[in-house]
């Protein structure tokens, strides 16, 4: 199923989205200046690609003992200065491209992904691309180890 959804994504306009978060990692290697940015243009680009099987989880989720106050500082002003050159209109793309996609009954779980993306979108700095198990146990292991 995560397949055919994917395929989906792909012919009702993820491959718009998809090219232009590949235009912001470019970009953003061009820029030096943003530099820091495009490993999460990079990894939201994957999402956006195969949005289906595929979660974005914050860092801290994933590496919870790796936690950083001055590394959340950084990105937090990465995710400030992402908001202003590239965040918004990639929002705004994915929220479109969104509402074009819920016209169709068809397309309406693709269009709600990309709205889910739109989020992403805002304030990516931080999070990592990964498998919907991979991220269900991070979750799970985080869980325990506060509640033990």
């Amino acid at each position: 199923m995560r397949t055919v959804l994917n395929i989906l994504n792909f012919i009702l306009g993820g491959f718009l989205t998809t090219l232009s978060w590949l235009f912001a990692t470019v970009v953003s290697i061009i820029f030096i200046f943003t530099l820091p940015l495009t490993r999460s243009c990079w990894e939201i680009t994957k999402l956006s690609l195969l949005p289906y099987g595929n979660e974005a989880v914050h860092v801290d989720e994933l590496e919870p003992g790796r936690k950083n106050a001055l590394m959340n500082s950084g990105g937090t002003l990465l995710n400030i200065i992402w908001l202003v050159f590239f965040g918004w209109w990639l929002c705004v793309m994915h929220i479109m491209t969104g509402i074009a996609q819920c016209i169709t009954i068809i397309g309406i779980p693709v269009g709600i992904a990309n709205f889910k993306i739109a989020a992403i979108a805002l304030w990516p700095v931080g999070r990592r691309v990964v498998s919907v198990e991979v991220a269900q146990a991070a979750r799970e292991a985080n869980a325990r180890s506060r509640f033990n």
